[in-house]
């Protein structure tokens, strides 16, 4: 139910007839779903969006006529509904469905190389609790993809603070400041490891940009992601920032002014000496990548020089990591109630006790700037 007491409507949008098909079975096999209309292509499933007005959408990528990205694009810009994309998880799929996520698609299902009913069968839990989720999200027209700030201290530009699931202009930099010098902290230098789940692809594209080429820390990100993706969503978010932006990889040593985003296959620990490890081993408290490690074992290495960001999520990913940044003396910032698409990792990481500030996202950058330029002032006193 849809926490009205009401079955969740759904539309479903795909160009084969035996995809649809098989999309109904699943979902009409659910007591709290049902599917009130079936789109063969990208137009019919803009008419029908706004004529329906269905609780959440599935969206085929590949669809005569007008594809799923387009057709995303402007049912979010004209008659806003949730969309749940369900695509291939070839190379191609995988970009246009991080394009789909940028422009305000809530999440996504890899769809099964072959296609077959077996096949969508694998994936059923997914699909089912990713739309009862994406039902139950607010969402508003969406507007232009973030362009890329330059020079540390850019601080966006007040605004007000968007409402879930929207991708709003990027913020005007203010002008760059010189950036802090490491050279009196013993080579030590911060080390930023942000978490983020359902709703992140599109936040991180608005967030990730903020960090100018010449930070003077480490980044690594986790992100929620099959393995498939994130190489791709490496590449999309190294073309729109100004810091460098690459797939982890095992072995190497964390340096400053690079950002390392975490295979989704993997979860990522630093070792004592400061290197990369990637772990292919089960599920750490029901994810991979699993955050809490991450920003464990970093904790461990950087101390109070850590800075933990918890952005939008479902789950609680990272509550256990985050008391581990507080125990080292590191600072913790979560996302907001209002910027995020949902608000459960922020939630359960600030329900620690442990989280020192909780921030729209145009003000998050700005509060790991302060805390940067906080921390090598007091590495040189040798408060640290």
């Amino acid at each position: 139910m849809n926490g009205t007491g009401k079955r969740i409507r759904v539309l479903i949008a795909d160009d084969s007839a035996f995809m649809r098909k098989v999309l109904q079975s699943i979902l009409l096999a659910d007591p709290q779903l049902e599917v009130i209309g079936e789109a063969r292509d990208g137009r019919e499933a803009v008419s029908l969006a706004e004529s329906l007005k269905p609780d959440v959408i599935t969206m085929d990528i590949n669809m005569p006529h007008m594809d799923g990205l387009q057709a995303t694009e402007v049912i979010m810009s004209s008659h806003p509904r949730p969309i749940v994309i369900v695509s291939s998880e070839s190379r191609e799929g995988a970009d246009t469905t991080l394009k789909a996520l940028e422009l305000g698609a809530i999440d996504f299902v890899a769809k099964p190389s072959s296609g077959v009913d077996l096949d969508m069968n694998s994936v059923r839990d997914e699909l089912l609790r990713k739309l009862k989720m994406a039902a139950k999200v607010r969402v508003v027209r969406t507007a232009v993809r973030p362009k890329t700030s330059q020079g540390f201290a850019a601080a966006p530009a007040p605004a007000p603070p968007p409402a879930a699931a929207s991708v709003p202009a990027a913020p005007r930099p203010a002008p760059a400041a010189p950036a802090p010098q490491p050279g009196k902290t013993n080579g030590r230098f911060p080390i930023v490891v942000i978490a983020a789940s359902t709703g992140g692809p599109a936040t991180l594209m608005r967030f990730i940009p903020l960090f100018p080429k010449d930070f003077p820390g480490a980044v690594l990100l986790v992100q929620h992601m099959p393995a498939s993706f994130t190489a791709q969503f490496s590449q999309q978010l190294g073309e729109i920032a100004a810091i460098r932006v690459k797939e982890a990889e095992p072995g190497e040593i964390v340096q400053p002014s690079q950002l390392y985003v975490c295979p989704g296959s993997h979860h990522l620990r630093l070792s004592p000496t400061g290197r990369i490890t990637l772990d292919d081993g089960p599920r750490i408290s029901g994810y991979r990548p699993c955050a809490d490690v991450t920003l464990e074992t970093v904790a461990a290495f950087a101390g109070p020089m850590t800075i933990g960001v918890v952005l939008t999520g479902m789950g609680n990913d990272s509550a256990r990591g985050v008391q581990a940044v507080k125990g080292a003396g590191g600072h913790v910032i979560a996302q907001d109630e209002a910027t995020c698409v949902i608000f459960g990792m922020p939630s359960e990481a600030i329900r620690t006790g442990c989280v020192d500030q909780v921030l729209g996202i145009d003000a998050i950058y700005p509060a790991v700037e302060k805390r940067v330029l906080y921390v090598f002032g007091a590495a040189r006193v040798g408060a640290l």
